[in-house]
């Protein structure tokens, strides 16, 4: 984040506006709308602003800025043609540690202002940091089409309510989760109908049945995806917002991750080869525990739950002791990373079938029906299959499937850190060896990985960072996700 963003208060506050231009025309609209005391420094106005202070009572100062025109000023504005004022002005600014904006000049510019949506006194600020204005100002036009006017209305009602909900319910995590049934349920919807007086009483019937009964906790399994965070379902999103805890695992990528609520208490609970971060029955036990406390809780899985993600233990223990959860399937690693990779898992041509498996265990310590993974005319997805990438390929040649089938090892699939290394059963343990792949990875095994060479359409980053969260100081040795 290159600015951090915040709400200014100058309402009655002296603001600088340096330059007559035209563009200091919207720059001075939109100081009085926030009730800024407005003054202006410039030789000539346009015709607009000399309408504009001449009904606003703003102070015109006709003439060339000086240094004193900064005393006691809270904000200033450039919006001169000349580069040389431009950089005095800010300069100037700067050395009394004043906020300053020159327009069309970022590099001179402590703040920078933001596409408004204004719905008072709700406002929605949109920024690409000066970098591309239009999509800020094309992404501002999507949001009032998705923003009614009347939420101002709801804000208002909302901010009029508040202190009686203070008063009422003193928790911050069961205020909160009020306050969401409110702006979510038919209160809210009588307000924006226009029926406010309706919406009091109603508001105070529901703190009266608030206050009479304990706050139930939830839990909700979510699916994080592979990787991409716009892969992610609405339903997650939504759920993703209004947790109070979340509980996730090493698969989930950090793009995913900062999507949930910013105040939720963050609790990992990754595992990696030889070292779990908290056992298995723990973190079913600490969803149950955490829910039965009334908390919302996420629980953040990479991929899909229910495929190699031991969803079903967890929801199990939590079927067992009656505590209330939703799941939230999740695009799974196989669909995710080989439609990322260009590599379709069926095909009319080279496959009819897709079978997925887990190299998770040692395989010697596993038994896998290998008989059933070389049929003809089938895809085989192996999970997690980095750490056992050689037994798993020695033990499909043992059984019978050619040296010459095509095979694939995708990292990171789906992120900016992807990479697809090709290859064949009798090559790819070779081929991998030196690159270092880093986990997560898939590999797929098949027909179907020839038609890459003509299906990869995804071109990450070259040199970009994992997206993975490295936690090798909380997780042990080693920082390559894996589940």
């Amino acid at each position: 984040m290159d600015y951090l963003p915040i709400f200014l208060a100058v309402r009655n506050e002296p603001c600088l506006l340096v330059g007559g231009s035209p563009a200091a025309e919207p720059k001075a609209r939109l100081l009085l709308r926030a009730g800024a005391r407005l003054v202006i420094v410039a030789t000539a106005l346009t015709a607009g602003l000399r309408e504009l202070a001449a009904e606003t009572g703003v102070t015109w100062r006709r003439r060339a800025f000086r240094d004193g025109d900064l005393d006691g000023v809270r904000l200033v504005i450039v919006a001169a043609d000349d580069d040389a004022l431009a950089r005095t002005v800010a300069s100037a600014a700067r050395r009394r540690g004043i906020p300053v904006n020159a327009v069309d000049r970022r590099s001179l510019c402590s703040f920078i202002l933001p596409s408004i949506l204004d719905r008072s006194p709700l406002v929605a600020a949109v920024s690409t940091g000066g970098a591309a204005p239009i999509l800020a100002r094309i992404l501002r036009a999507r949001l009032e089409t998705i923003i009614p006017a009347r939420y101002g209305r709801l804000a208002r009602f909302l901010g009029e309510m508040r202190p009686a909900v203070l008063r009422r319910i003193t928790d911050s995590a069961q205020r909160r989760r009020f306050f969401e049934g409110l702006v979510d349920g038919p209160i809210g919807e009588q307000v924006l109908a226009g029926r406010e007086d309706d919406a009091r009483g109603a508001l105070r019937s529901a703190l009266t049945e608030y206050e009479r009964t304990d706050p139930t906790g939830e839990v909700y399994l979510v699916g994080a995806g592979p990787g991409d965070p716009d892969l992610l379902t609405f339903r997650a999103l939504r759920l993703m917002q209004q947790a109070d805890v979340v509980v996730y695992d090493r698969l989930v990528s950090k793009a995913v991750l900062d999507l949930t609520r910013r105040d939720a208490e963050r609790i990992y609970a990754g595992k990696q080869p030889g070292h779990h971060a908290i056992p298995q029955h723990e973190i079913n036990d600490l969803l149950a525990r955490l829910a039965l406390a009334g908390k919302r809780v996420l629980r953040l899985k990479g991929g899909d739950p229910f495929i190699f993600g031991r969803g079903g233990e967890e929801i199990e223990t939590l079927a067992a002791l009656g505590v209330p959860f939703q799941v939230v399937p999740g695009i799974t690693a196989a669909s995710g990373c080989a439609a990322y990779a260009g590599i379709p898992l069926t095909h009319r041509e080279h496959a009819q079938s897709c079978i997925f498996v887990t190299g998770r265990r040692k395989i010697e310590e596993e038994t896998l029906d290998w008989d059933s993974l070389v049929r003809p005319n089938q895809t085989v997805v192996v999970y997690m299959g980095l750490a056992g990438l050689e037994t798993i390929c020695n033990g499909l040649l043992r059984h019978g499937l050619a040296p010459e089938t095509p095979a694939a090892l995708i990292e990171q699939g789906t992120t900016a850190a992807q990479a697809v290394h090709t290859g064949t059963v009798g090559t790819l343990v070779s081929i991998v060896e030196g690159k270092r792949p880093r986990a997560p990875t898939l590999v797929i095994v098949g027909e179907v990985v020839r038609l890459r060479e003509k299906l990869a359409w995804y071109h990450p980053r070259r040199n970009a960072e994992s997206a993975f969260v490295a936690r090798a100081t909380r997780s042990g040795p080693g920082t390559s996700p894996q589940r």
